[in-house]
């Protein structure tokens, strides 16, 4: 790869790892680049969660310091998770990608308008009784997710938000604090699983892990000095944007144009 590029690498990153931490998606920039540069796309996938473990490690550090983040809490939803990453990185299974991307568009978009109906439940935390049905209901949520994470994690941060955020009662920030620790703990499994099969790029993955890590040491100093209701409107942006791409809408706005 020629020099010039690894720059491009860090700031593709860079750009990730803020709105991976401030919403979610941002491997919907650094997948298609990593395949741009050559990679195959389950290499891609590989090499992409070296940046998404270290960007992570980061974020945590940064809302623990803004004490915003209690581990404790944040145990109960990452085991379920944990475990359904490491069966999502192994699953092998004959999914049409097509129908699948346009499906998440779908559910993304559905998001959107929740968010734009109920802005109070996203933009202030409520208290919401942990009775063991629900304790049960939200170990399952977060298993589900967890597997979605595991197998592509492009886009999970989303799902992640709307579990802490209707389902445990988060504002933004607190739900952002507990993503970033949730995905920090299943990472490591899933990027072993690729490890074990040769489908990660060691070099482009620290490169663009750079990029990730200044990228979120920025994110959670904006989540916390800015607000929720900036964050939703991150988010609300992100979810529009990611939505048109994964149904295919981006692609054909900008063929309008070519």
């Amino acid at each position: 790869m020629e020099w010039y590029l690894y720059p491009a690498v860090v700031g593709v990153g860079m750009l990730a790892g803020f709105i991976n931490t401030l919403a979610g998606s941002g491997s919907l920039l650094t997948l298609p680049f990593l395949m741009f540069l050559g990679l195959p796309a389950n290499v891609a996938n590989g090499t992409n969660r070296i940046a998404i473990l270290l960007q992570n490690v980061v974020s945590v550090g940064g809302f623990r310091q803004k004490k915003v983040l209690s581990f404790r809490e944040g145990l109960w939803y990452a085991l379920p998770a944990v475990l359904g990453a490491l069966l999502g990185a192994r699953i092998a299974v004959n999914l049409d990608e097509e129908v699948m991307r346009r499906t998440i568009g779908g559910l993304l978009l559905f998001m959107f308008v929740l968010i734009l109906y109920k802005p109070s439940r996203w933009q202030k935390g409520r208290d919401v009784p942990m009775t063991p049905g629900r304790r049960a209901l939200l170990v399952g949520i977060f298993f589900l997710i967890g597997i979605y994470g595991g197998f592509i994690q492009a886009g999970v941060g989303f799902f992640l938000l709307a579990g802490l955020v209707l389902g445990a009662g988060a504002d933004l920030v607190k739900a952002n604090a507990l993503k970033v620790f949730i995905i920090l703990m299943y990472t490591p499994l899933a990027l072993g699983v690729f490890m074990w099969s040769g489908q990660v790029n060691y070099l482009l993955g620290l490169v663009l892990a750079v990029g990730n890590m200044a990228g979120a040491w920025l994110g959670t100093r904006v989540a916390v000095s800015w607000g929720p209701r900036f964050v939703r409107i991150i988010l609300l942006a992100a979810l529009v944007i990611s939505a048109a791409k994964l149904t295919g809408l981006a692609d054909r706005i900008a063929a309008l144009f070519v």
